[in-house]
């Protein structure tokens, strides 16, 4: 009898695996509704499952259907995304769920193309979507895919490459099983996430252990292979927390960077980390704030870790007489500021402030 391929013995394995080892619990898992297989793959880009599940939580109880998502206020929405970063998923979220309802009368498209056609879904997500809710044989090709083919395979290509891109995406449509390509691309997800992990992977209880390239070779910490490294900068913000008659001046973020549609106070952004009081005197500064002001607090440096950037913030609160409002700022009182969406780090800051004033 001639000895099964890699491929289909690979194949064979994980779909038993899937069927017998396989205890990863999600709320989504399983799921037919493309809607919350959507909302799902959405939250979950750049965010760990134990994050993403509260979050995913509270927008289907919040908005049970696509429609419901599509005529909420865009501050609703982004106040509920709070917290979980990366907030152009947000804005995606928005288009796709408006663009669904306009253009498909609130049905999700059944078509791969269609998917794929949606606002902020790659392959990926459209493989997913695909697979997941109307079976369809599309291979999905993430972190956790790319981990395991490298690693079994022996694939030392960069995953990051366009070669390794097209030839893991490749592979990886390969090894579908066609006929359940749902719970075969469940499969490898969750193996790659569960078993074959990025760190201290667990390769005594891997049933793909007896073929593993990476393991016989003494490779596992090494594969995959990345070409490429993460530029990362540093940003120093500092925050004026105007205060006038017992309202704040705030404005929505419109400039296409970071934190784009959440709310923040008057920044002034520089370019090396300076002495807070001496932001009082800069021309923006003075350009809003023409009248008497009075420093009443400064706050200690706030940092967060962005994927490439590192910001660190510093609350400059004063009490201000004459204001020349700009553009897109407005007066706010205590109560309204808390039903604003914020970047987590002013949202951290505000926090304190609180449990301090009382």
């Amino acid at each position: 009898m001639k000895k099964a391929s890699n491929e289909a013995w690979f194949t064979k394995k994980l779909l038993a695996w899937h069927l017998v080892d396989n205890d990863r619990s999600m709320p989504w898992k399983g799921e037919k509704d493309p809607y919350k297989v959507w909302l799902s793959e959405i939250i979950l880009q750049q965010t760990r499952v134990e994050q993403g599940t509260a979050y995913y939580l509270k927008f289907i109880a919040h908005f049970p259907t696509v429609a419901a998502l599509a005529a909420s206020p865009d501050n609703d929405v982004f106040k509920l995304w709070e917290g979980l970063g990366y907030y152009s998923r947000c804005r995606n979220l928005l288009a796709t769920a408006r663009q669904i309802v306009a253009k498909y009368e609130s049905h999700f498209p059944t078509q791969y193309s269609s998917i794929l056609s949606l606002k902020g879904v790659g392959p990926y997500t459209a493989a997913a979507i695909a697979s997941f809710a109307f079976d369809l044989p599309y291979a999905v090709v993430d972190g956790n895919v790319n981990r395991l083919l490298s690693r079994f395979f022996g694939i030392r290509t960069p995953i990051d490459s366009t070669q390794g891109k097209q030839q893991f995406a490749q592979l990886a449509q390969q090894l579908l099983f066609v006929e359940k390509a749902a719970a075969y691309n469940q499969a490898i997800m969750d193996f790659g996430a569960s078993i074959c992990k990025p760190k201290l992977p667990l390769c005594d209880a891997c049933c793909l252990q007896p073929r593993c390239a990476a393991y016989q070779n003494n490779d596992v910490e090494l594969l995959p292979i990345k070409s490429k490294k993460i530029a990362k900068r540093s940003r120093w913000l500092y925050y004026v927390v105007a205060e006038k008659k017992g309202q704040r001046l705030i404005q929505r973020r419109h400039v296409k960077d970071i934190w784009q549609q959440l709310h923040e106070f008057v920044m002034i952004e520089t370019d090396a980390p300076v002495d807070p009081v001496s932001i009082l005197k800069t021309t923006e500064f003075q350009q809003i704030f023409s009248g008497k002001t009075q420093l009443l607090h400064v706050s200690s440096n706030f940092r967060q870790q962005l994927t490439h950037q590192t910001i660190h913030a510093v609350f400059i609160h004063i009490k201000a007489d004459a204001v020349s409002v700009p553009d897109h700022f407005f007066w706010v009182n205590q109560k309204a500021i808390k039903q604003l969406a914020f970047p987590k780090i002013i949202s951290q800051y505000l926090q304190i402030e609180n449990e301090v004033s009382v």
